[in-house]
């Protein structure tokens, strides 16, 4: 799923503006719906096949993997929800009030957070280009400011306006890691033998109301996730993501891919419904534009000027 974003960097610059804690850590972040009644009732009705078949027939209803290797950079824009809108309107208020008031904001978010809030989610244009083998340019527009993070493939930098703090600042150990890890353009399945990571089969869940097959991968570098597999259409509709601490427990994450369409031969999921388990509030971002291969400025990779 690596076209998109990587968890952590800018969701959790916008936490901070809401006492700590991004507001955009959760838009990333995906609440898993278990089925396990559903499950119990009915029986699999999928075809019997090895975890090879159902990736091949996976790379050839994303479009291909001779279409995927033609992808050399993808631009996408659309905007992303970023929490309620009173909760955003505070994060708004800090990002533009310096000194003791800006102080006082964030304490006032981090009590509204605990509260009945607006449940109308606040949408945040943004844009992403990327290109091989591995970089990234992500771009959020938030309280009149712009948010910038870049991956030239090696390093990355942040740029955080809307905390008041003006300066390019690098990524930290963590977040240059989780990025290398997720930084694949075209998705673990494409090309998966080729990047040395293992897929096994194990066994078939709905997902909303869809049979799909449960694949567990395991990277070159021990890395382990999960990635469903619909039965009839064989797009990858559900994605495990990174377990976050939220409220002093581990919760588990996924991603809900939808609405799949192709550009220039191969499928993209253009809605992503992010969630945490145990958490009723479900976040989407949604491409408005899709462009492949686009010509990009080299110099959008580079370490950005404040």
């Amino acid at each position: 799923m690596s076209i998109f974003f990587s968890p952590g960097r800018p969701k959790r610059a916008l936490r901070a503006a809401a006492g700590g804690k991004s507001l955009l850590l959760s838009i990333l972040l995906c609440l898993g719906f278990s089925y396990p009644l559903l499950a119990a009732q009915r029986k699999p009705t999928a075809a019997r096949l090895s975890a090879a078949q159902i990736v091949k027939k996976h790379v050839s209803a994303r479009g291909g993997l001779q279409a995927w290797r033609a992808v050399q950079t993808l631009s996408l824009s659309g905007k992303m929800e970023a929490g309620a809108g009173d909760s955003v309107s505070r994060s708004v208020r800090v990002a533009r009030g310096p000194g003791a008031a800006t102080q006082k904001m964030r304490r006032e978010i981090a009590a509204g957070a605990h509260k009945g809030e607006a449940e109308k989610q606040v949408q945040l244009p943004f844009t992403l280009a990327r290109q091989r083998p591995n970089k990234s340019r992500l771009e959020i527009e938030f309280a009149g400011k712009t948010a910038v993070q870049v991956y030239d493939g090696t390093n990355g930098w942040k740029l955080r306006p809307f905390l008041n703090r003006n300066d390019v600042e690098p990524f930290t150990p963590q977040e240059a890691k989780t990025e290398g890890e997720n930084a694949d353009m075209d998705g673990p399945l494409i090309d998966y033998a080729a990047k040395g990571t293992k897929v096994v089969l194990e066994g078939v869940e709905p997902v909303e109301g869809r049979d799909a097959y449960k694949l567990k991968l395991t990277t070159r570098t021990g890395i382990v996730k999960h990635i469903w597999i619909d039965a009839h259409s064989f797009l990858d509709v559900k994605v495990e993501g990174v377990p976050r601490r939220m409220d002093g427990k581990m919760r588990s994450v996924w991603v809900y891919q939808r609405d799949f369409r192709s550009v220039q031969g191969v499928m993209i999921p253009f809605v992503l419904e992010t969630v945490v388990d145990g958490y009723p509030q479900t976040h989407k971002i949604v491409f408005e534009k899709v462009a492949v291969n686009p010509n990009l400025d080299a110099a959008a990779f580079a370490k950005p000027k404040a």
